[in-house]
């Protein structure tokens, strides 16, 4: 048996190309009124590949072999047009509307603590 890892790696290859994409990810590009959106992500690959063989006077000749990949896709936010502009959205925690909204539970609650010491001074 002999093992080809050419045409392993690139099946594999293909593979990734085929998933690793927008659209199977996070969709496709939107219009939200006059705003053109379109996601954006990063992939992140890696392969390894091996193979050997040997030869054991009792056992014969052997040969082995392996290969593997890892993807890792993240969304990172929109490109938005509108007429000539172009801005970036980006969808992570630390910016934008996403961080106001994590924080929201945070201020709700220094809200209600505030009325509760106000109600005690009356």
């Amino acid at each position: 048996m002999e093992i080809k890892f050419d045409e392993l790696l690139n099946q594999i290859t293909d593979f990734i190309k085929s998933e690793a994409n927008t659209k199977t990810i996070v969709g496709e590009q939107f219009s939200l009124g006059e705003y053109s959106c379109v996601p954006v992500i990063k992939v992140g690959m890696g392969f390894g590949s091996g193979g050997g063989e040997g030869e054991d006077p009792k056992k014969g000749k052997g040969q082995g072999g392996g290969a593997g990949a890892g993807v890792s896709i993240e969304p990172m936010g929109f490109l938005v047009t509108k007429g000539e502009e172009i801005a970036f959205i980006s969808s992570g925690k630390k910016s934008g509307l996403s961080s106001m909204f994590e924080k929201m539970p945070e201020v709700l609650e220094k809200f209600a603590d505030k009325k509760k010491a106000d109600k005690g001074k009356a």
